[in-house]
């Protein structure tokens, strides 16, 4: 372990970080990227002063390089990475290295402000996946308090990257994709909802123009925060490009007394040739998690668009024993379960049995879901209350609000403050009580509203921060008592994903909408943080719910392949020749998870925009799996060439289609290679390509490569 030194070089998973301590109070990180191999002395201490700025006309005396928390008093006229005050004095911080310590690919910085009583930690570490991790800790160690309002890492860029990406969206259309020139100046990206929200973007990309998920170098970050939070990408008039990513603060919702300290959420930053590989590195890092979900993902079947709130003991008997005959393994019973629950106006925040719908409680269902081979799983939305329930009535101080009154409801419902240390007691013991009497194997925990002036009802102090921190011991708690236990993070469908949440639940709930044609570009882009094994992907009924299209299975069950399957269907209306559909893409998606949920997803930068290209190369290359989609109609008939992306060049892949809709349209004749299997290297495949199919809009195919024979009893869904 080194202590004090000028120079440090952070190197690990194909990621070099250089800190220079040399020049000004904390150290500047003068370079962020792929590996720069060993490096001596010499070489370590030129690349510090290549990096050194000049002294200008017009300009300050002494240049302020980019620290990992830039302050005013070092000369930095950009973002600050820390603003506080005491009643309106130490507005100006002066922190100062102390010490820096490093332990392999980390490093610990401790710095002090003697005069504004303050002192911080300044955490680094590269990971083995290759991504730069930091947080930062600030301790006030004065009598007197400290307002802090605002403290994120840093994270510098490039000078060359002059476009950003991130998404926005909305409930049942997540992840939309929207980008920027980067020019001088700030773009920041903020959620005040209380939760990530809908429209949050999962990080903020900043790349060379054009980049796309093939290639072009690109550099993101992302807050591992279930609550309010802020990204930002800056571009200063000295030529100082950075990210930032941290918790966005209310107004005195953080006020440290002497010996308190606040501690930034971690976040991450990721690069890479093109946005698979950045989003390979987030993949590489959660997957190395001692908590990871290891055993295979249980196909489930979630229970809402088959009932709805019509709970019925032998309606739901029926609709599990065919999802037992499709291959089901995992049962979820969704909202309606528990006291007068029989619509979205009561009932929440009263987590018992309702006996008028299930006289004998959820046993005999539980019993007969168990003895099919099932899972059996629950919905809850432990974080919300109704005013028509009975908690509401008895304890309305346990409600969220910013003043007398409650703030504007949403869904019918309003915030439970999980920060009260009763009401936090409370869900946990009527949680436990269901898991301890029912054999629940999993939670859906939902959580399906923004928050409005999210106050504590006795103070009216902002407290989002302390309910996230509840959340999570909260979540911890339950995981502790009843080990195995899987909880989805589910939030109006996709408004709560992020790397904190995912520290305590075992997959997410992408979106509430299931049309496959808007879940390509909603799993797209929710796929550069989140693994295909924590994404829940459902296939979906003939009328899609939420969009009112009609979808084919074929394209429902390959767009949903790609992700934690599910089914979101009423089964019980389909006849012997349904069912069988259904199951050989279940037995697919079985013989084919383990790749699916280990390999590297890959996204393929298709010329025409009517078009999809994706897929999931194994750890090895020795297989994979794409689908090409035909989304819309193309000015190009037939349409031309597709490549695939992320295989091994030299290796040889036999290419079969093995499942989805082909047209047959007339004086169309078949496609020649698909006639029978071809053999291509990955080079081939990668740069020459395949004649694409031709398909009517909203139909795919499914691709099988092997770089040996293909066994000859593959399921099929041909």
């Amino acid at each position: 372990m080194q202590r004090r030194p000028g120079l440090v070089h952070l190197r690990n998973g194909g990621t070099s970080v250089i800190l220079d301590a040399r020049h000004a109070a904390l150290p500047a990180i003068v370079a962020w990227g792929p590996d720069l191999g060993e490096l001596i002395d010499d070489e370590l201490a030129a690349l510090g002063t290549a990096a050194l700025p000049q002294r200008v006309s017009g300009g300050l005396d002494q240049p302020a390089p980019l620290a990992v928390i830039p302050q005013e008093a070092s000369g930095w006229l950009g973002t600050p990475g820390l603003s506080g005050h005491r009643a309106g004095r130490h507005f100006s911080t002066k922190l100062v290295t102390e010490a820096i310590e490093v332990d392999g690919a980390s490093a610990v910085i401790t710095a002090t402000d003697a005069a504004a009583g303050l002192s911080a930690t300044i955490e680094l570490e590269v990971t083995n996946a290759g991504l730069l991790r930091q947080r930062i800790a600030l301790e006030n160690r004065s009598p007197e308090p400290y307002s802090l309002t605002a403290l994120a890492p840093t994270f510098p860029l490039p000078r060359d990257l002059d476009e950003l990406l991130d998404t926005t969206g909305r409930h049942l259309r997540e992840r939309s994709p929207q980008r920027h020139a980067f020019t001088i100046g700030t773009h920041v990206r903020e959620s005040r909802r209380g939760r990530p929200g809908s429209d949050a973007s999962l990080v903020l990309a900043a790349g060379r123009a054009g980049f796309g998920f093939e290639r072009g170098l690109v550099y993101a970050v992302h807050t591992a925060w279930s609550g309010n939070h802020r990204l930002l990408a800056e571009r200063t008039p000295t030529a100082e490009s950075f990210l930032s990513a941290g918790e966005l603060l209310g107004a005195g919702e953080i006020e440290l007394a002497e010996g308190e300290r606040y501690t930034t959420p971690w976040a991450l930053g990721s690069w890479g040739d093109g946005l698979n590989e950045l989003a390979k590195r987030f993949h590489d890092e959660l997957r190395a998690r001692p908590q990871h979900p290891q055993r295979p993902r249980p196909v489930t079947l979630n229970t809402w668009e088959a009932v709805y709130f019509d709970h019925d003991h032998d309606t739901l008997v029926a609709l599990a024993e065919r999802a037992a005959r499709v291959g089901v393994e995992r049962f979820v019973l969704d909202d309606g379960w528990f006291l007068g629950r029989r619509d979205d106006t009561a009932g929440l925040g009263d987590w018992v049995v309702d006996t008028d719908v299930w006289p004998s409680g959820l046993g005999p269902l539980i019993e007969r879901v168990r003895g099919l081979g099932m899972e059996f799983g629950l919905w809850v939305e432990p974080e919300m209350i109704n005013l028509d329930s009975e908690l509401a009535r008895q304890h309305p101080d346990w409600i969220l609000r910013g003043r007398d009154e409650l703030p504007v409801p949403a869904r019918q419902q309003h915030v439970l403050d999980l920060a009260h240390p009763d009401a936090w007691q409370y869900l946990l013991e009527r949680l436990d009580a269901l898991l301890t009497e029912y054999d629940i194997a999993y939670l859906k925990w939902d959580h399906n509203r923004d928050l409005l002036e999210a106050g504590a009802a006795d103070t009216g102090r902002a407290r989002v921060h302390d309910n996230v921190q509840a959340l999570y011991r909260l979540l911890a708690a339950l995981k502790r008592r009843h080990p195995g236990l899987e909880i989805e993070s589910c939030a109006s469908g996709g408004a709560r994903v992020d790397l904190g949440i995912l520290e305590h639940t075992d997959r997410i709930w992408t979106s509430d909408t299931l049309d496959p044609l808007e879940r390509l570009q909603i799993q797209k882009y929710t796929g550069l943080l989140v693994p295909t094994e924590m994404m829940g992907a459902h296939l979906t009924s003939p009328e899609v719910h939420s969009t009112g299209r009609a979808v084919s299975l074929d394209l429902s069950a390959g767009v949903a392949l790609f992700g934690h399957l599910g089914i979101e269907w009423n089964l019980t209306e389909l006849d012997d020749d349904g069912l069988d559909a259904i199951a050989r893409w279940v037995s697919v998606y079985k013989q084919h998870r383990a790749l699916i949920h280990s390999g590297t997803l890959v996204h393929g930068d298709t010329a025409d925009a009517t078009t999809d290209v994706r897929g999931v190369v194994a750890a090895d290359a020795a297989s994979a799996l794409f689908t090409f989609t035909q989304v819309s109609t193309s000015v190009t008939y037939p349409p031309g060439r597709f490549t695939l992306p992320g295989l091994d060049a030299d290796r040889r892949y036999t290419v079969r289609i093995v499942g989805g809709s082909v047209a047959d349209g007339p004086g169309q004749s078949p496609l020649p290679w698909a006639e029978q299997p071809i053999r291509l290297t990955g080079r081939q495949l990668g740069t020459v390509g395949l004649q694409a199919p031709v398909l009517f809009p909203a139909q795919l195919v499914l691709l099988e490569l092997t770089s040996a024979p293909p066994a000859t009893d593959h399921p099929s869904v041909e």
